[in-house]
């Protein structure tokens, strides 16, 4: 059976004065993520804002515990590693 996480964080982005610093400052995401198997990465909502950004991330795995670690292995690096605030989290297993 194939269990399927999805995670969904918008952010704020202070001071951010273009689109492209946007990109920049949260391409680390794509970068870090999108070629992971078992992982999809999207910006999925507020393209057009240059303060809010929302992205969401699709863990499929063999077990709950596979997506857990995923979710948290992801959170940990929005943590750590982007330059951005999050604003909301939202996590869904389907």
């Amino acid at each position: 059976m194939l269990h399927i996480a999805v995670l969904r964080l918008r952010f704020h982005l202070e001071g951010c004065a273009s689109l492209k610093e946007k990109r920049q400052r949260l391409a680390g995401l794509r970068d870090r993520f999108g070629r992971l198997p078992g992982i999809a990465v999207c910006e999925s909502g507020a393209q057009d804002s240059l303060s809010e950004a929302e992205w969401s991330f699709v863990a499929a795995g063999g077990s709950r515990q596979i997506n857990d670690r995923a979710v948290a292995e992801i959170e940990g690096f929005v943590a750590e590693a982007v330059d951005a605030r999050i604003t909301a989290r939202d996590l869904e297993f389907v």
